[in-house]
């Protein structure tokens, strides 16, 4: 009995699983239909023996007349002995074929028991092969959905790879056009950096021209003063006791001496000097030397001072008011709002009649310093980020500041926008400070470099590579000394390509301040102490640190006082700590009206005397 096999396509592919799947259920036929091969036949011969049986049974049964049974050889008839051939009666043969036939019924019960359970279990088996052929067409069902969707993907992929050749040739052309417009960059760099350094020749030579002229005009000018001092010293001065005849013909001689290039305040003070009586004959050659000798050392000053290449002459200079002793502040004497967001830098101009702040917003207010009171006298503006630093130069005629846009920018004094702009940093310019000349400056940022700048063409001159972050620098004669990042303070030759020498401290360095005898150097640094270092042996001389002092930031400054004998920086509390530099004590802590969370505000300490 072979059950139902699974349904098959013709000419179509057959999947892996379906093929599993038919020849299990071949399998599972075979194995029935071998269990139903040797009970069947048994069951038709035993109901043939049980017919052919029943027809003998009929056959064999005696006539009621019949009293006595004939005797008759059969086939069926049993030997009584072993001599005798005479065949059984049919009672014995009744009997016997009764036990067999109940045998057999035996049998057939049992046969019919096996065919019963046997029916049972195909049933069963019928049931599950149902169940499975349901779940194949399931499976079928879900398959075919699979296949329209493995095309709608199919599809898919087809059109996004059309559309991905399609950009690929797209981008091919761009790289090419690209390559194309690089090679044009690369071009017109060339010819720009070819067109700037025949700029930067024309212009060293026409420096260079200028600067012969001047060299020309400048010994025209030297022999021209020499012919008028001869012939000064050749004429006769008469002596007499009256002041003002004396002072009469000596600014006679000076007014043929003293040319357009030299200061008033220079002339007004020599006529100070010599309005005063002669006691002797010999006041005329030593009056006439002091002359020779004043005009020799102003042109040796005019000299000194010099002038960039192809500058403009220098301006006049006014007499710098020297500090000749310092008192330690008790009080603020006046507080400003200066500013609408912090203050990070603060600086005096060089006679200190006018200070300069800048803040966080971007501006740089100058005020005017009068019997201790803070007068606002001019904004300047056009700062492209935060003001880091502020610095005057020697004539106080020029401003120059650090700022967070990678540059630091200049401003003439009286002017309100900017005059230059000092851009090639790449990170945010920290420090920026001008040499002993207005038309030199020095820059630091936090991208590791030191630059310095010829302000008169706005130009950079020099690139220092350092391997750390620069806070602070300061400058002297030929020397540039910068404070950095790795707890190291360089000193550079402005001379030489190298560093001739670095100074190790504690803590990354915030601040220097240099005295104006150049020979101490002020350091502060994150270890919260400040140090000052003796040039002269290049060691450091003394440390200064306290108890509450804490340096808050990697711009806290510190500085020297006027005459050097203290030294000043701000705590991270908002308070002033001066120390004495000889003996190295705290002399004084003092907490104005700013603290740590209000740096909006300036703040005017009256720290010198004896002007």
């Amino acid at each position: 009995m072979a059950g139902p096999r699974a349904p098959t396509v013709p000419d179509a592919p057959v999947a892996p699983w379906k093929r599993h799947i038919v020849l299990q259920l071949r399998q599972r036929d075979r194995t029935q239909k071998a269990l139903f091969l040797e009970l069947m036949p048994a069951y038709n011969r035993l109901l043939e023996k049980a017919q052919l049986l029943a027809q003998f049974s009929e056959k064999l049964q005696p006539e009621p007349s019949d009293v006595t049974p004939t005797t008759h050889q059969g086939p069926w008839e049993e030997e009584s002995g072993p001599d005798s051939d005479q065949v059984p009666s049919p009672a014995t043969l009744r009997v016997k074929w009764q036990e067999e036939e109940e045998g057999l019924r035996l049998v057939c019960g049992e046969m019919a028991y096996q065919v019963v359970e046997k029916s049972a279990a195909l049933g069963t088996l019928e049931s599950e092969l149902e169940e499975r052929q349901g779940r194949l067409a399931a499976l079928e069902a879900s398959a075919a959905q699979l296949k329209e969707a493995r095309a709608g993907l199919a599809e898919q992929v087809e059109a996004w790879q059309a559309l991905n050749a399609a950009q690929l040739a797209t981008y091919d052309k761009l790289r090419k056009h690209a390559g194309l417009q690089e090679v044009a960059l690369r071009r017109l760099e060339e010819e720009a950096r070819d067109l700037l350094e025949k700029l930067v020749q024309r212009k060293a030579r026409a420096a260079a021209e200028r600067n012969v002229r001047n060299e020309c005009r400048e010994r025209v000018k030297q022999a021209r003063v020499s012919q008028e001092l001869k012939k000064a010293a050749k004429r006769t001065v008469s002596i007499s006791e009256n002041p003002n005849v004396l002072c009469d013909g000596v600014m006679e001689g000076a007014e043929t001496v003293a040319l357009a290039t030299q200061p008033e305040s220079l002339e007004s003070e020599a006529c100070e000097k010599w309005k005063r009586p002669f006691r002797s004959a010999s006041a005329t050659s030593l009056t006439l030397s002091r002359c020779v000798d004043v005009v020799k050392g102003l042109l040796d000053f005019k000299k000194r001072r010099g002038h960039s290449v192809g500058g403009a002459p220098e301006q006049r200079y006014q007499s710098i008011p020297v500090c000749m002793a310092a008192r330690l502040p008790t009080r603020a004497q006046d507080v400003l709002d200066a500013h609408l967001s912090e203050v990070n830098a603060v600086r005096f101009g060089p006679n200190s009649s006018l200070l300069a702040t800048g803040g966080a917003d971007r501006l740089i207010h100058l005020w005017n310093v009068v019997g201790g009171r803070l007068e606002a006298n001019q904004t300047l503006e056009g700062a492209g980020g935060s003001i880091t630093s502020v610095d005057f130069d020697p004539s106080g005629s020029q401003v120059l500041a650090a700022t967070y846009n990678q540059a630091a920018q200049l401003w003439k004094v009286g002017e309100a926008q900017s005059k230059e702009t000092l851009s090639g940093h790449t990170d945010k310019v920290t420090a920026a400070k001008f040499k002993l000349t207005r038309h030199q400056a020095v820059t630091g940022s936090r991208d590791r470099t030191v630059k310095e700048w010829d302000l008169g063409r706005a130009y950079c001159s020099r690139t220092i590579n350092v391997l750390s972050y620069c806070n602070d620098v300061v400058c002297g004669d030929h020397v540039i000394i910068s404070g950095h990042n790795d707890q190291k303070i360089r000193f550079w030759d402005s001379r030489g390509p190298r560093c001739t020498q670095v100074i190790p401290v504690q803590g990354r360095v915030t601040s220097l301040s240099l005295s104006h005898d150049q020979l101490h150097l002020l350091s502060c640094s994150r270890d919260d102490t400040l140090k000052v270092i003796d040039l002269r042996v290049s060691n450091i001389r003394q440390v200064f640190r306290a108890d509450g002092f804490k340096c808050g930031s990697d711009w806290t400054k510190a500085v020297f006082s006027p005459d050097r004998s203290y030294a000043l920086a701000g705590s991270w509390d908002g308070a002033l700590y001066i120390w004495e530099v000889d003996t190295g004590k705290l002399e004084s802590s003092l907490r104005g009206p700013h603290w740590r969370w209000r740096a909006d505000r300036v703040l005017l300490w009256h720290t010198c005397r004896g002007f």
